[in-house]
């Protein structure tokens, strides 16, 4: 795989963004096995977003030399009050997380803050050089990667470390290509902006899109936007332990507009998972309304939905039954305890 080809992997849907990739190609002429890291949370039960979205974006930059690094961030779980701000319950939960990257990312590390924390012994003094470059003002703006809002009265002062401590992770543990979701882009900045002042190595930036919930998406002044796929709300999108029968129920039932191509949930799920992992997808439907059709890429089935030759229930039921080939071999080989089951439900 040439360079050209490495770099179109990594911006290959769901990538979003990359800043920039001007930046990323210099980078792979310069090495050819660069370090990557996403860093996550520890939360709720696993979803279509948080693991198989995510899982395949890592998998791209596995194949394409990259050497991946999955950060669970333990402390910034509890300091976030995730999971009831229970270290047991997050210790335990993060076993649960482990496993299911390990699946779905087989040959990505992973690596636990706690550990990290622990064997880099450097890390608080470098947190706090870093943090001398931060007001308190920009700190409350960069409240947003954890879902909180900068007008919040609440907010204790661990949280105020959150942010920082985000970006000193992405400098100790080497980092070539920081990666998350788009919900984490102010974070990265704060990492063009600083890293150079403390001299630091400054990574390329790749943002990928959260996958919508499935619900009808909130009314603007211009435009409709779709709410992202939540851990904390059943309805809002597919888990990984639901069955087969709840999967496509689920699509059934979600928002899907005729010929809306702009706020259509289940054009992102098929654009985003269901294009990455199949070259070709089979849409199965009476000769009376036109009979089976194939698309071999997503840019034909966004201009037929588009067209109105496709209507939403013969792409809902296309989509949900596709998720199930990708859900359903990851579920049974996952395991979740009754234990933690419990321990995510109580701390919702």
């Amino acid at each position: 795989m040439d360079i050209i080809e490495k770099v179109d992997l990594i911006e290959k849907p769901p990538t979003e963004e990359v800043v920039t990739r001007e930046e990323l190609t210099e980078l792979f002429k310069t090495n050819s096995s660069p370090n990557h890291y996403i860093g996550l949370e520890i939360s709720g039960f696993l979803h279509l977003g948080s693991l198989i979205s995510t899982g395949f974006k890592i998998n791209d930059f596995v194949k394409a030399g990259v050497n991946c690094k999955i950060f669970l961030a333990d402390w910034h779980t509890l300091i976030n009050d995730k999971l009831g701000g229970d270290w047991d319950t997050i210790s335990k939960v993060s076993k649960y997380y482990q496993d299911a990257f390990k699946l779905v990312c087989p040959n990505a590390e992973i690596v636990l803050g706690s550990k990290l924390y622990e064997e880099k012994t450097e890390y608080w003094s470098e947190l706090v050089k870093f943090t001398k470059h931060m007001s308190i003002a920009r700190t409350m703006r960069t409240l947003t990667i954890m879902g909180r809002s900068e007008d919040d009265n609440k907010i204790d002062v661990a949280k105020l470390l959150y942010p920082a401590m985000q970006a000193v992770d992405i400098h100790s543990l080497d980092v070539d290509i920081a990666h998350a979701g788009m919900d984490q882009r102010k974070i990265h900045m704060l990492v063009r902006e600083i890293f150079p002042k403390m001299k630091w190595k400054v990574p390329v930036s790749v943002h990928h899109k959260l996958l919508p919930g499935l619900s009808k998406p909130a009314d603007t002044d211009n435009s409709q936007v779709l709410g992202k796929m939540s851990k904390s709300d059943p309805n809002s999108g597919i888990f990984i332990h639901n069955t087969d029968n709840e999967i496509k129920k689920k699509i059934s039932k979600s928002w899907c507009e005729e010929q809306n191509v702009e706020s259509n949930p289940v054009l992102e799920i098929a654009k985003n998972v269901i294009f990455h992992e199949f070259n070709e997808i089979n849409v199965e439907r009476p000769e009376k309304y036109g009979g089976n059709v194939s698309y071999s890429n997503y840019n034909e089935l966004h201009t037929d939905f588009a067209e109105n030759k496709l209507h939403p229930g013969d792409l809902k039921q296309t989509v949900g039954n596709y998720l199930v080939k990708v859900i359903s071999p990851i579920r049974e080989k996952l395991n979740l305890s009754d234990e933690i089951s419990e321990a995510i439900k109580k701390s919702f």
